[in-house]
């Protein structure tokens, strides 16, 4: 019954509402605006370039200090600095709607840029916000809900955005869009208040060094950073290759459409759900080792499809599994990294770790086609397999880590 009401509780859906918030910009500057840019017949060359504009996603621990030592004079450290952001990304969506790509592409990437930067802001703040927010026992439901609002939110700016320009121009598409950014705002009013009692730093130079310098003379520093990369470096090295491999064995787009991508989002929202609810009941670290080998298990479920028969349960069952599991891990990683931070310095520490998180998708799963070619489809999917354990093994000396201490006043 706690379980339950903790699942109901007012903080958690404050947290899966926030999720909504982020997760709705991103694809309007990626693969929504590319479809958009395709569709009025702008050569491939620009697509590609004005995919450049997604930089402040990455880049977004570079000004993490200044929304860790500066804060507006309304609704409290994180709050007023949200609703800023979120009023941003309506303009600017807005903005956007009034443009045309055939007339002027440079306005276009201009909007497009400043949607990307104000929506990378707007992840910073939120994050740290949940972080502050929720006791850490409560870190990993709140994790996994937040990512299952993201998620849901890109199915709003990704498949129903293309199924709107089906029936209505790209221009009045981003306007629907605007609208529904909109009730951003008022989440964030709605949502509760913030300890008062959190210290931010004195200066702008503690910004910068505080969070670098706390984080670094901790004990094991270095082993949390390298358990941060190398955790779903091999579900994230397999991923990369998924969509490829399916093709390859022989099953048509409409199959990954299906299976693959609808069939596969719901698994891994309801994965992360489970996550989420389980990690109410187990440590967080027994959660990570649990999940971690889920994911690794899932991984090399792939390694037996070229020897089954070419029929949809067969893959439904393989990609249902995979995603269950890598909902599930994920929802234990995103608690774990929040759990780490030091709340005066959460906008800047969390940032510097999903940076390092998201590493392993960009850098470390470049070479994937490459092994894919040289190895064969079922020793690629062992190797992925193989390349989660010292991840897993790097939990040994996780467990004997004190958390950070939390400095508040």
């Amino acid at each position: 019954m706690n379980t339950f009401k903790k699942i109901l509780s007012y903080r958690m859906l404050i947290v899966l509402l926030l999720g909504y918030c982020s997760g709705l910009p991103l694809l309007l500057t990626g693969s929504t605006l590319q479809a958009w840019m395709t569709k009025e017949g702008i050569s491939l060359k620009d697509i590609g370039l004005v995919s450049l504009i997604g930089m402040p996603y990455v880049l977004k621990f570079l000004w993490a200090p200044l929304l860790d030592r500066f804060q507006v004079p309304f609704l409290g450290r994180r709050k007023g600095w949200m609703v800023i952001f979120q009023a941003s990304l309506v303009i600017c969506i807005l903005g956007l709607s009034l443009t045309h790509p055939k007339t002027n592409l440079f306005l276009l990437a201009m909007w497009s840029f400043l949607i990307a930067l104000f929506s990378a802001s707007q992840d910073i703040v939120i994050d740290a916000y949940r972080r502050e927010i929720l006791a850490d026992d409560e870190l990993g439901l709140g994790s996994s809900l937040y990512v299952n609002g993201y998620r849901l939110a890109m199915l709003v700016s990704g498949a129903f955005a293309l199924y709107l320009a089906d029936n209505m121009a790209w221009e009045q598409v981003y306007r629907v869009m605007a609208f529904l950014m909109a009730p951003a705002i008022l989440f964030t009013l709605i949502a509760p208040k913030e300890s008062g009692s959190i210290r931010p730093p004195s200066n702008l130079k503690d910004a910068i060094v505080g969070p670098l310098k706390e984080f670094f003379t901790r004990k094991g520093s270095v082993i949390i950073l390298l358990f941060i990369l190398l955790y779903k470096v091999g579900d994230s090295m397999a991923s990369n290759m998924t969509t490829p491999f399916i093709l390859k064995m022989g099953y048509s787009q409409t199959d990954i459409a299906t299976v693959a991508k609808t069939f596969g989002m719901a698994a891994t929202i309801i994965g992360g759900l489970i996550g989420g609810i389980v990690m109410l009941r187990m440590n967080m670290k027994w959660s990570l080792v649990f999940f971690g080998i889920l994911q690794a298990v899932s991984t090399l479920g792939f390694s037996f499809l070229p020897s089954l028969p070419l029929q949809l349960s067969s893959l439904a069952m393989i990609i249902a599994f995979e995603n269950l599991a890598s909902g599930m891990g994920t929802a234990a990683y995103s608690a774990y990294m929040a759990s780490i931070t030091n709340k005066q310095f959460t906008a800047t520490q969390y940032a510097l770790l999903t940076a390092l998180m998201g590493v392993p998708r960009v850098i470390l799963s470049a070479p994937t086609g490459i092994l894919a070619e040289n190895l064969g489809w079922e020793w690629f999917f062992i190797f992925c397999t193989v390349v989660a354990v010292p991840g897993l093994l790097l939990l040994i000396p996780v467990f004997s880590l004190e958390k950070p201490s939390q400095t508040t006043a």
